[in-house]
């Protein structure tokens, strides 16, 4: 997991990855150098632009989850949200690791068919109320 952790841990390879999904620049500059407040720097403009790219806050993870290696895995699912989130919202055609967000579907009932389903859990109640019920 530390391999995994120093491969990202300067937020260089996060910052060019959102880039690259994005097709524009996100984050235009990316700091090179390997001052530790400039590699948390990189990862909090990670962060912050992954929220423009369309992620939410529950999907991100906080600098000290990379940076000191303490989460891990939720570096990992950000990846995956953020893979989720180019393919399905921004139509990246390249690899992809997450899953795809459902698309709206929309149900229009006629009264009947509402009217109908307001019976089923009723029935289903009764059915099962007689089979347990002593006697």
């Amino acid at each position: 997991m530390h391999n995994f952790q120093g491969c990202l841990k300067d937020g260089q390879v996060l910052c060019k990855l959102l880039n690259t999904l994005n097709g524009t620049p996100l984050v235009p500059k990316i700091n090179t150098q390997k001052m530790a407040f400039k590699q948390m720097e990189n990862i909090e403009q990670f962060l912050n632009k992954c929220k423009t790219f369309g992620l939410k806050d529950g999907d991100l993870f906080q600098t000290a989850d990379l940076y000191e290696c303490q989460n891990m895995s939720q570096v990992l699912g950000t990846i995956y949200n953020l893979s989720s989130v180019a393919s399905s919202k921004h139509g990246y055609a390249g690899s992809c690791i997450g899953t795809k967000i459902a698309d709206k579907n929309e149900r229009d009932f006629d009264e009947a068919t509402l009217n109908a389903g307001k019976n089923i859990l009723g029935a289903k109640w009764a059915s099962l109320r007689a089979k347990v019920s002593p006697g």
